[in-house]
């Protein structure tokens, strides 16, 4: 009797062993003893997805309003998390680095660098995610991003469907054009701002004209290997692909002269160089700034600041590697779940109602509808949900503003239709022999960039410092690296 009691305690522990392994295999796709798929209405996953741009107070209330969507539709919810523009690089670095898991992150050509961080291992290599999961994806963005996209021949983010060439504008604020009868259309380089900013200066003694802060570039005339050193060629060079020391060029030391010769006589903030972003763009104190533009971005500017601004061409349009790789969302190689982010991202790229919720916020609250593709942004959008739309999805199935033309994508499509192939679009530099002296690079470009583009420091006496700290931590290496890939892309070329 005892022999039979022990026989039945070992079979029943058997039983159980056996059932906790079953239970345990199973637990990446069911909640252990629930029997429910993971990733469904019923049990949906979340996602955790990081932004770039100031943190805005209804995200959270706006992603609830996603979630129910996603939750319904592909089984996730999202939690979005936001870090600065200044600040975002280097968090998403230390993330990245230490192998905490996320789903989603923006990345690009100047923010949580997509080439180096692809070759890393940091992102998902995604081709078969995309076959399977993103086929709206497929159809809809612009061939030459996903061309553009590839690294050494594989994918690892999906790039933002949008204006593809860059092109700067000087940004005007129109209050100020008005007040002061300003020729904008005077104004075709760097140079011609003086007397606009001079007028603005001597009319408004306590106002700073030339926006600017630590991000501020103006013009480069040159097509950049790395957008964090100052190795590129010029535009105008399409057969010999030369690569120079930009910093050592006349055309650009006219500049450098030019941004410290404004900052002398009052019309850039002293603290320039070190500002994360100002309070000039809320508060309407500023004449003049130089972004990137897109067709009818007067529009789009004019609603998010809540008043008007114009522009004028400063730059021709040009597509460049850091234009098709200028906005685009990536999955964490330590996604817990790539596939549900794939659905995600496909949708966020072919549903017209997330990607406006993303966009707009919640009607009513953050905008209201004038028709079925029309709305109009309420104060309630720029005081807690001004996210930056280019890093958040197709643009060709957003609502246009009550101002926008209605035949406004079919501009957007022409738009990137005629622009200009940079000379070195489609080459990627392969920065592996050459790990140590980039890192020692971007501690170079941090010390003296900012100073430089905001005309906080002198030019004739900065450029040769810089110079020299460059070579003294390998520039010339560096530049000769990519002197020999290039030459070696360009043969494949002919």
């Amino acid at each position: 009797m005892a022999k039979a009691k022990k026989w039945l305690m070992m079979t029943f522990c058997l039983v159980m062993v056996a059932s906790l392994v079953l239970t345990g295999c199973g637990g990446n796709k069911n909640e252990a003893g629930s029997g429910a798929e993971v990733g469904t209405p019923e049990k949906p996953v979340e996602l955790i997805w990081y932004s770039i741009g100031t943190p805005q107070k209804d995200v959270d209330k706006v992603m609830e309003k996603v979630s129910e969507y996603t939750k319904e539709k592909i089984g996730v919810t999202i939690k979005m998390k936001m870090f600065d523009w200044g600040d975002y690089n280097q968090k998403m670095g230390v993330i990245a680095a230490s192998g905490e898991p996320y789903d989603i992150a923006f990345t690009s050509s100047w923010a949580f660098d997509y080439v180096s961080n692809s070759k890393k291992g940091a992102f998902y290599q995604m081709d078969e995610l995309l076959d399977k999961y993103g086929q709206d994806i497929k159809k809809l963005v612009h061939p030459s991003f996903l061309e553009g996209a590839k690294v050494e021949g594989k994918t690892f983010a999906i790039p933002v469907n949008k204006e593809l060439p860059a092109q700067k504008v000087f940004r005007f604020n129109k209050k100020f054009v008005d007040k002061y009868n300003l020729d904008i259309n005077s104004v075709k380089t760097l140079q011609d701002l003086e007397p606009l900013l001079e007028k603005v200066k001597a009319g408004e003694p306590g106002l700073y004209p030339l926006s600017a802060d630590k991000q501020f570039k103006f013009g480069v005339p040159y097509d950049l290997v790395n957008e964090n050193l100052p190795l590129g060629v010029s535009l105008s060079d399409t057969q010999e692909l030369k690569i120079v020391n930009v910093l050592e060029q006349p055309d650009m030391m006219k500049s450098f002269e030019t941004m410290h010769d404004y900052y002398k006589k009052g019309y850039v903030k002293k603290d320039a160089a070190t500002a994360q972003n100002g309070d000039e763009m809320k508060t309407g104190k500023w004449l003049v700034d130089m972004p990137d533009t897109q067709p009818f971005a007067d529009n789009q500017w004019s609603q998010t600041l809540g008043y008007p601004v114009v522009s004028v061409p400063y730059t021709e349009p040009y597509v460049y590697n850091w234009s098709v790789t200028g906005s685009m969302h990536a999955i964490s190689a330590n996604s817990k779940y790539p596939e549900q982010a794939m659905k995600f991202l496909n949708l966020l790229n072919s549903d017209k109602y997330l990607r406006n919720l993303v966009n707009n916020g919640i009607e009513g609250e953050h905008y209201k509808r004038i028709d079925d593709s029309t709305v109009e942004y309420l104060p309630a959008k720029t005081e807690g949900y001004d996210l930056p739309g280019f890093t958040l999805g197709n643009f060709f199935i957003l609502d246009k503003l009550p101002t926008d033309p209605k035949d406004k994508w079919e501009q957007f499509a022409k738009f990137n239709d005629a622009a200009k192939n940079a000379p070195l679009l489609g080459f990627y530099f392969n920065a592996d022999n050459v790990k140590t002296e980039l890192a020692a690079l971007q501690n170079v470009k941090e010390e003296f960039f900012a100073s430089l583009y905001t005309g906080s420091v002198d030019p004739k006496v900065y450029i040769s410092k810089a110079v020299e700290k460059f070579k003294a931590a390998g520039l010339d290496k560096v530049q000769a690296e990519m002197q020999t890939q290039l030459d070696a892309w360009k043969a494949t070329k002919k």
